[in-house]
């Protein structure tokens, strides 16, 4: 039976905005996916997560919910735990795989664990000594990448140029954020691989080459028209973009991920790839990289969309 079928005299929920740093950019992925959806003839409304989002998908008659919130409660596992509560079929990652991902030290070490390639990595909090962060910086050497825990989109990433700018980064991000980490820099090229489907239908989409205008791939350069250049299939051998799909659906399944995930990475000067994050529900939006990799495939952004909406169906 077809998704269409599927949701046949059910309304479909789309959630987007929540409370996160990703808000706006959470409405333009679930805005594409409405209109999609609207297009299509389903029954589909957008609902903006509030404290009391039981009773907003109660009150809206919501039968499926298309998660399109990214970062925070939308991406941890909190709102897929209150749709398993409710009974709610749900497109996208569950409970566990969503909690995983969004916490990259854990993530780390799952991916480490399973032999996966992950850069070096010191996580610091506000239990950090000075010591320990000046011993953290002389391990991983300069530049040295500080990011927060628990954050997507590149939100507070910095690579940091010196031991003193290491340390003041590291201050402000332990203020703002909590838990964070210090990681090895990796130079080379930045590729990105999506992951759709579930059970056997499992695969992955081209890889995704990007050649941001800016410093490196960060929140302005992902979601500005124009500022990242955008390779699909990338400039890289054939050896290797396969090596980084097999990664990608790894990391994909060893982290529990359904229906969608997008596995960020760097291929070094060496040949090495490694992974630097997982995300749970990728940007749907114009410039994200998710859509430009299915339509590399042939695959145009209604199909992607029914078919992430299809995974509510197969968990």
């Amino acid at each position: 039976m077809g998704v269409l079928e599927q949701v046949k005299g059910k309304r479909v929920g789309v959630l987007a905005g929540g409370q996160s740093g990703e808000r706006e950019v959470s409405f333009r992925s679930g805005g594409g996916v409405l209109n999609v959806l609207q297009a299509a003839a389903i029954d589909a409304v957008m609902v903006d997560p509030e404290p009391n989002l039981a009773g907003q998908l109660l009150d809206a008659g919501v039968d499926v919910v298309f998660n399109a919130l990214h970062g925070g409660a939308g991406e941890n596992g909190t709102i897929q735990g209150v749709l398993e509560m409710l009974g709610i079929p749900y497109s996208g990652c569950g409970v566990l795989a969503s909690a995983l991902t969004m916490d990259k030290p854990l993530t780390q070490a799952v991916l480490r664990d399973k032999g996966l390639p992950v850069p070096d990595h010191v996580p610091i909090s506000p239990a950090t000594s000075t010591a320990e962060l000046e011993a953290a910086i002389e391990r991983l050497g300069m530049p040295v990448v500080a990011k927060p825990a628990c954050e997507g989109s590149s939100l507070g990433v910095t690579i940091c140029k010196s031991e003193q700018e290491a340390l003041e980064v590291a201050g402000e991000l332990i203020s703002q954020y909590g838990r964070s980490l210090f990681e090895k820099f990796t130079d080379g090229t930045e590729i990105t691989v999506g992951v759709l489907g579930w059970h056997e239908r499992t695969r992955s989409l081209p890889v995704l080459e990007l050649v941001p205008h800016r410093e490196f791939y960060d929140y302005e350069a992902k979601y500005t028209k124009g500022m990242t250049d955008l390779i699909c299939p990338a400039r890289i051998s054939e050896h290797h973009a396969v090596q980084a799909q097999q990664v990608a659906l790894k990391a994909h399944q060893v982290t529990g991920c359904h229906g969608i995930s997008r596995c960020d990475m760097h291929l070094d000067s060496n040949g090495q790839i490694w992974i630097h994050d997982i995300n749970s529900m990728p940007g749907l939006t114009e410039t994200s990289d998710v859509p430009h990799e299915a339509e590399a495939l042939g695959m145009s952004y209604q199909e992607l969309v029914l078919e992430i909406l299809a995974s509510a169906f197969h968990r």
